[in-house]
């Protein structure tokens, strides 16, 4: 028996509606360009187009760390993708990444410009490129990148699973959401006892591991993600807690947490950067005082 109100799957499944949910006017079962639009190109060798999601997040902090180690060759201009207004469905942008996601990078230092796409091999590729953030003892690098992988499978749980379903589904299902909470507990459960045993995640060095996980799971932990940190009672993780803090204390990750954010403070919102000034000239709050002068 089955109420007036369950779903029950049709043997064929056609698109034929709008999903519903915060992302519904962008989700559809395609890839592919919806429209011709160049993607613009900066003066520096490496070009960014992202947003200042947790995924966007990842590469301007590695690019920020990196400068700060005075790695001339990474930098960078940042150019903004609205992927609510569809940019990532441009022509330019599917050039750099056939599967519309953000972030994409392209480098122009090399002979040919040289896509990278998803965020876990952009910080990997950095990492060789520049010979920073990547262990070289084996074992270290092992488990540094064995942490990276964990978090590129772990997240969707999270954003994609528990997120959704907490945060952005146009109804709220009892059923994911305790799916997804359960589960998102359990991530953070694997990440409090390592960090019991060692400083960072891939032991007592600051790695791309770190850099991958931090804006996801030290986001959760501090509150920043789905205004969920009551509901998953995120104080408990006490070492992810201390690991999150002290990631966050990072100048270049201060940093990098503001370059193409388009939400909350305005003083913390630089929509594009083009140059290490402007952090200083170019937020949203000095822009719009400009404007009001």
């Amino acid at each position: 028996m089955t109420s007036d109100t369950e779903y029950v799957p049709p043997k064929v499944w056609t698109w034929d509606k709008e999903s519903g949910g915060r992302f519904a006017s962008i989700n559809r079962p395609i890839a592919g360009p919806t429209h011709e639009k160049e993607l613009p190109v900066g003066r520096h060798p490496l070009q960014l187009y992202s947003l200042g999601t947790p995924n966007g997040v990842k590469v301007t902090i590695m690019l920020e760390e990196l400068l700060a180690r005075g790695h001339e060759g990474a930098e960078y201009d940042a150019w903004l993708i609205r992927i609510g207004d569809g940019d990532q469905f441009g022509s330019g942008f599917v050039a750099a990444n056939p599967n519309s996601k953000i972030p994409a990078l392209v480098d122009h230092s090399a002979p040919k410009p040289r896509r990278v796409f998803e965020s876990g091999s952009i910080l990997l590729y950095l990492a060789e490129k520049f010979g920073e953030f990547l262990p070289k003892d084996p074992d270290a690098r092992t488990e540094c990148l064995s942490w990276l992988f964990w978090q590129m499978g772990s997240a969707p749980y999270l954003g994609g699973g528990f997120g959704h379903f907490y945060a952005y589904a146009p109804v709220k299902i009892e059923y994911a959401i305790n799916r997804f909470a359960m589960e998102a507990k359990r991530q953070l459960d694997v990440l409090d006892r390592r960090l019991a045993e060692t400083e960072y995640l891939a032991g007592d060095e600051y790695t791309i591991a770190d850099i991958a996980v931090f804006p996801w799971y030290g986001g959760l932990a501090k509150g920043w993600l789905y205004d969920a940190a009551e509901f998953l009672q995120v104080q408990e993780y006490r070492n992810v807690q201390r690991w999150a803090d002290a990631v966050f204390s990072r100048t270049p990750v201060q940093r990098g947490r503001m370059v193409n954010r388009v939400f909350g403070d305005p003083a913390l919102q630089l929509h594009e950067r083009h140059d290490e000034s402007d952090f200083d000239t170019e937020t949203q709050d000095k822009i719009a005082a400009d404007t009001n002068a």
